[in-house]
């Protein structure tokens, strides 16, 4: 739930870094590929350039609890027809991508985080009636990042991000 919430966030608020300390989580036993990263989410209007997130995570202290409330309408249903036109060539709005200092930046704007937000939905929503019906299952969700496989960028090709539920 706190993944979808901080989705939501940095689809909604253009002025703020969203940062998940991921990385020290412990792995689940059935997962033997990748590496944990920590995660960053922001909307592109910050213009906050990855290789100064280092820095920044350095004056980082404990923070502070904060509530937010996501309107009733935080994940508006997509038409088909959206998810098409991310395919065409001249389409700009996707998530970016970089890493640095062993952390995920996902930057995009409130369309490229809408577009990929039925995947974080349904991890937030399903994930937990699923394994309460059958114990020890995978759940997941797979999120697009970047364009296309048809037409990729060079420096940042088309990948996705795995996102399982654990309890």
């Amino acid at each position: 739930m706190m993944f979808a919430q901080a989705w939501g966030l940095a689809a909604r608020s253009p002025h703020t870094i969203v940062y998940l300390p991921l990385r020290r989580a412990k792995l689940p036993d059935h997962h033997g590929w990748g590496r944990l990263l920590d995660l960053v989410l922001l909307h592109h209007r910050l213009a906050f350039p990855p290789s100064r997130w280092k820095q920044v995570r350095s004056r980082l202290g404990t923070g502070r609890p904060h509530t937010i409330v996501l309107p009733s309408h935080a994940w508006p249903s997509r038409s088909i027809a959206d998810h098409r036109r991310t395919w065409h060539q001249e389409f700009r709005d996707h998530l970016r991508w970089d890493i640095a200092a062993d952390t995920l930046v996902l930057t995009g704007s409130r369309e490229a985080f809408e577009l990929e937000a039925d995947q974080v939905r349904a991890l937030a929503e399903e994930c937990p009636a699923h394994r309460a019906r059958t114990p020890g299952t995978h759940c997941c969700a797979e999120i697009g990042m970047g364009r296309t496989r048809r037409h990729p960028e060079q420096r940042r090709p088309y990948a996705e991000l795995h996102a399982e539920y654990s309890q």
